[in-house]
C-alpha cells in the first residue's frame, strides 16, 4: 500500500475542492487488489448482502463488512481520514456548519456510535456483463463524513469494458455536469459524499453530487468502497 502521508495533498485538496472528486493513481497493488476481491466468497466477514437490482439501486451485488475489518482496509480507513478531515473542517467552516470532524478516525466512530450509528460501512462491490449502479449518495444517518474513497480492484480493458465511475453535480439554475471517470486497478477515487462548497455572489453555498456506475459491457468488475462513518 502506498504511503498515504506522502501523497501530494496540497494538489489533492485542490481538486476536491474545484471539482468535488480527484483520482490518485496505484494506492494499492495488484496483489493488493486481488487480496482483496478473493475476500468477496468469505461470507463471515460481511454483516450484510445488497441485490442491487431487488431495491431499484441497479444490477450487481455489494457486501458491507462487519468489524473488525480486514486489516488492509482498517489500514486505508485509517490513514485516508486523516488529511481529508482537516479539508472537512475547512468546508464546516465555510458553510457555517456547526459540526467539527475530530484529528483521528477512531474518535469520529466514537462520535457515530453516540448517535446510534454503529454498523460498519466498508464495502465490496461486483458487477457482471449488464451491471451498473444508479446515480446515489452514501449517508446512512445524521453523521456523515463529506468524503470517501472507491478503489477499483479489477482493470478497465482487460478483466472488463464499459463499467466507468460517473459523478454528476447539480449546477446552480442550470442541468447536472457529469463527468466519466475510468481509474485503473488500484487507483483510487476520492469524492465529496454529499455535496462540496462553491463561492457564489452571496458567499458560498452547497453543490450537490451523486455518483454512480455505468452499465458493463462485457466482463467482471469488483471495487472496494471507503466509507468513513457507520451507519444506524
Amino acid at each position: 500500500m502506498k504511503n498515504v502521508n506522502k501523497i501530494a495533498w496540497p494538489e489533492i485538496k485542490i481538486s476536491l475542492n474545484e471539482k468535488g472528486f480527484v483520482v490518485i493513481p496505484k494506492v494499492i497493488s495488484k496483489e493488493d487488489c486481488l487480496e482483496l476481491a478473493n475476500l468477496y466468497p468469505k461470507q463471515e466477514l460481511f454483516r450484510n448482502v445488497i441485490n442491487m437490482q431487488r431495491y431499484r439501486f441497479g444490477q450487481g451485488e455489494y457486501k458491507y463488512f462487519n468489524y473488525p475489518l480486514p486489516q488492509l482496509i482498517q489500514q486505508l480507513r485509517e490513514q485516508f481520514y486523516v488529511p481529508l478531515a482537516t479539508l472537512a473542517n475547512q468546508w464546516t467552516s465555510l458553510l457555517g456548519n456547526e459540526l467539527t470532524y475530530p484529528e483521528a478516525h477512531s474518535n469520529f466512530i466514537e462520535l457515530c456510535h453516540k448517535h446510534k450509528q454503529n454498523r460498519p460501512t466498508p464495502l465490496i462491490l461486483h458487477y457482471f456483463t449488464g451491471g451498473f449502479n444508479t446515480l446515489h449518495q452514501d449517508l446512512y444517518g445524521e453523521i456523515y463524513f463529506p468524503f470517501q474513497v472507491v478503489l477499483v480492484l479489477s482493470q478497465h480493458g482487460v478483466d472488463y469494458e464499459g463499467g466507468e465511475l460517473v459523478m454528476t453535480e447539480q449546477l446552480p439554475r442550470a442541468q447536472s455536469k457529469a463527468n466519466v471517470i475510468v481509474p485503473n486497478q488500484g487507483d483510487a477515487l476520492i469524492f465529496t459524499t454529499n455535496f462540496r462548497p462553491v463561492k457564489g455572489t452571496r458567499g458560498y453555498y452547497k453543490s450537490k453530487m451523486k455518483h454512480g456506475v455505468s452499465e458493463l459491457k462485457s466482463g467482471e468488475r469488483f471495487a472496494l468502497g471507503i466509507i468513513f462513518h457507520d451507519a444506524t
